[in-house]
């Protein structure tokens, strides 16, 4: 399993859709300091017969319809710098700017590898490009096609969050793919217009309760916290009787029927919290995003492709969370999601207003989990059919080292995909064996669920 890179060529767009140097202004949610990392993820394509009539070669097609993309999407090709005036982020747009894309090798198949449904972790990092802080703002996305021996190959993007969250990547990366097979024109056009759609109020004003999770220290950096040790990422089955019988068991004791998030999430973070070892008096935090494109007013346009979800947190002392019955918890996170408002976003965007000097922050003891099940991934064919297998990589996300994410099997394994799906799990390597053993007791017999504590 050895990944041989060939060579790393600079994409510009052609045709150049601008001819003076220029300045973009980011959202209030796009500076949010959560979201001052670089986003790492791939797709894995199989070798089907491919649609474009120009080639069968995965980088030609690629970085041909990556070129053509940028004409529409050449902030991505811009370089990410601190302003002046308050220190926020910022793009320098200048002709001439590119997008890395690294060609790649393996000397293996995919299909010996399992379609990377339960990949190596050492292996996949080599599948994506990872740059450090530095370069992750010099270069914004950086992509990398890797052909396996099969004729298969993967498709790594690293791309910093403050210029796209999931949904408007996956925007992006339609373009691209619609304009592969053969599209003249793209079906959604690209927004950008950030600054006015979601920028503060005058006067900006904080009347939803987003000070319960968010608060100042300048000192404090989510992302390089000493207190964490090594982590490592684990893949967790979750088998759908083992699913169906637990959301029983919690509607049996509460009475209320749970989503696979809110019952699922709710386990899992007592079982991180549980094999850590988190002193009981610590606040611990169950950190989530939602998307709000529709819910802020008016909606934002169709196309907008910047960062249109906002953090959402339930927030209990790690006493507390391991004492309640998880039903207690799971309703927690249920009833959350209705502090989603148009005045939430508002608010969360002026106390970013108010404060940004102040250093914002959530703090530590933050899990934070997504659910990818239902993003949408398969509609980015390439001329090879939608991707088989989607990875993220990335161990920074909401303010967590620790992420947690729900995903689909890959659809290329046989027999498995139709039983469950799968969780990946980032943790401190030391609490990674207590953790399997707490996840036994999901996947047990139902007499494990007999205690209240449920």
């Amino acid at each position: 399993m050895h990944v041989k890179i060939s060579n790393t060529t600079l994409v510009s767009p052609s045709p150049q859709p601008f001819e003076k140097d220029h300045v973009l202004s980011l959202s209030h949610l796009d500076t949010d300091p959560n979201l001052n990392v670089t986003f790492r993820y791939l797709r894995v394509y199989l070798n089907t017969p491919a649609c474009t009539p120009s080639s069968n070669d995965p980088f030609h097609v690629i970085s041909t319809a990556l070129s053509s993309a940028l004409v529409l999407y050449y902030p991505l090709a811009a370089t990410l710098r601190l302003r002046h005036s308050d220190n926020r982020l910022e793009l320098f747009c200048s002709p001439g700017q590119t997008v890395p894309l690294v060609h790649a090798a393996v000397d293996c198949t995919l299909d010996s590898l399992n379609y990377l449904d339960d990949a190596d972790a050492q292996f996949v990092e080599k599948l994506v490009p990872d740059p450090n802080p530095d370069d992750g703002l010099v270069d914004p996305c950086m992509l990398q096609v890797t052909v396996f021996n099969c004729g298969g190959f993967t498709l790594g993007a690293a791309i910093h969050h403050s210029l796209c969250d999931g949904l408007g990547a996956t925007q992006f990366f339609n373009a691209m793919a619609e304009l592969a097979r053969g599209a003249n024109r793209v079906s959604v056009g690209p927004v950008w217009d950030r600054a006015s759609l979601l920028g503060p109020r005058k006067p900006p004003r904080v009347e939803a309760p987003v000070h319960e999770f968010l608060t100042l220290d300048k000192g404090f950096s989510p992302y390089s916290q000493a207190k964490i040790g090594p982590v490592v990422r684990e893949w967790i089955p979750v088998r759908d009787k083992c699913l169906d019988r637990f959301k029983t068991v919690l509607f049996e004791r509460s009475g209320s029927k749970f989503t696979t998030f809110e019952a699922l999430g709710a386990f899992i973070w007592r079982a991180k919290v549980k094999a850590s070892g988190v002193p009981g008096d610590e606040q611990v935090k169950f950190a989530y995003s939602i998307n709000m494109r529709k819910q802020v007013e008016p909606p934002l346009p169709i196309g907008y492709w910047g960062n249109g979800c906002v953090a959402m947190y339930v927030q209990l002392s790690a006493e507390e969370l391991l004492d309640k019955p998880i039903w207690e918890t799971a309703d927690l996170i249920r009833k959350s999601k209705s502090k989603a408002t148009d005045e939430y976003v508002r608010s969360f965007i002026d106390f970013q207003e108010l404060h940004y000097g102040d250093g914002i922050t959530v703090g530590k003891g933050v899990s934070g989990f997504t659910d990818w099940r239902h993003l949408g991934h398969s509609t980015v064919d390439f001329g090879w059919g939608g991707p088989v297998t989607v990875l993220p990589l990335s161990r920074n996300l909401l303010g967590s080292v620790e992420p947690c994410f729900f995903l689909p099997y890959s659809s290329a394994s046989a027999g498995i995909s139709t039983d469950g799906f799968k969780v990946q799990v980032t943790l401190e390597e030391s609490a990674m064996p207590a953790f399997r053993e707490e996840m036994k007791k999901f996947s047990s017999s139902s007499q494990e669920f007999g205690s209240s504590r449920y």
